[in-house]
């Protein structure tokens, strides 16, 4: 007999992804907006819940169906999207660092060691393939990267600073090794698939998370800061000027994309709003995280009516 559960994808971990990341969007915005803590902790707990609960179901997937698992560890963009399993436990182990110091340790310890084990895991593939060609390279190639690049975040109060060091080194040159690919297939190949172009966003993600690591490593808001932090901030003028591209898109969990990376931008600019004393710099990021939070509104809507029109966990 088939399950759906047989067909439950591995990027369902980006609504972990995208819930998290506005989870602590919103403790910093907050902050600044005097909202109650109270609403952070339910963000917090409703994460923490989501994704000991979606871990679970795709483990019982891995151990019924292992075959489909498989299928995903071999295709060039699922394959990218395993990462988002311990970049989920990096985020919530931030989003606990304020809230229980050391429940946020045991998160980043786990995350840590898996985000190590995928990172190189895939790179492997990627240099030992047979099968990728130019036009099966996406924005979600980016995933591993991005993880590495969460490491110090949390990193600094954790654990001495040379292995934050160390994560940061690999997801920013790696980074920028990725970034060239993307612009040279987007430039010169065909368009994206409808289906993952909504993952454009997840580019935004390296440099604004870049700039937050680098300041926790550094402790200064210097040149090369703000180098990442201003190209980050290009990068998604750059995706809402062609607004009109993704408002067409049909529903995917790929919507997902479009909601951590910009969470990341909006820490960053709370970031540079404490660094610099700037009220300008405050009122982008509010501006920032009340879009997000009407983009979150509508993406989860979106998915709570694909799962009752069962158009989730289906065969493609």
């Amino acid at each position: 007999m088939t399950s759906r559960l047989q067909y439950l994808p591995v990027t369902v971990f980006s609504i972990v992804l995208g819930l998290s990341g506005y989870t602590i969007a919103t403790q910093k915005v907050g902050a600044v907006l005097g909202l109650s803590p109270l609403v952070a902790e339910v963000l917090l707990g409703l994460a923490t819940v989501l994704y000991a609960l979606l871990v679970a179901l795709y483990a019982v997937k891995a151990a019924r169906w292992w075959p489909e698992v498989a299928a995903e560890l071999r295709h060039p963009t699922k394959l990218s999207f395993f990462p988002a399993v311990s970049i989920s436990l990096l985020l919530l182990s931030i989003a606990f660092l304020e809230v229980n110091e050391p429940v946020s340790f045991a998160l980043w310890v786990a995350g840590v060691v898996l985000q190590l084990v995928a990172t190189v895991g895939i790179i492997s593939v990627w240099i030992r393939h047979t099968h990728f060609e130019i036009h099966h390279f996406s924005p979600a190639w980016f995933m591993p990267v991005v993880g590495n690049l969460i490491v110090p975040v949390a990193g600094v109060e954790h654990a001495p600073t040379d292995i934050s060091w160390f994560f940061f080194a690999a997801g920013l040159v790696f980074g920028i090794v990725l970034f060239t690919i993307l612009m040279y297939r987007l430039l010169f190949h065909s368009p994206l698939q409808e289906r993952i172009l909504p993952t454009l966003f997840i580019v935004i993600a390296p440099p604004a998370v870049g700039a937050i690591s680098y300041f926790k490593l550094t402790g200064a808001f210097d040149s090369f800061a703000r180098v990442l932090y201003f190209f980050a901030a290009f990068l998604l003028l750059l995706l809402i000027v062609h607004a009109a591209g993704f408002v067409r898109v049909k529903f995917f969990l790929s919507w997902w994309a479009y909601l951590f990376p910009v969470a990341a931008l909006i820490i960053a600019t709370t970031l540079v709003a404490k660094q610099t004393g700037s009220e300008f710099y405050e009122a982008v990021a509010t501006a920032l995280w009340a879009a997000l939070t009407i983009l979150m509104a509508i993406v989860t809507v979106r998915t709570l009516v694909a799962v009752r029109r069962r158009e989730i966990c289906v065969p493609e």
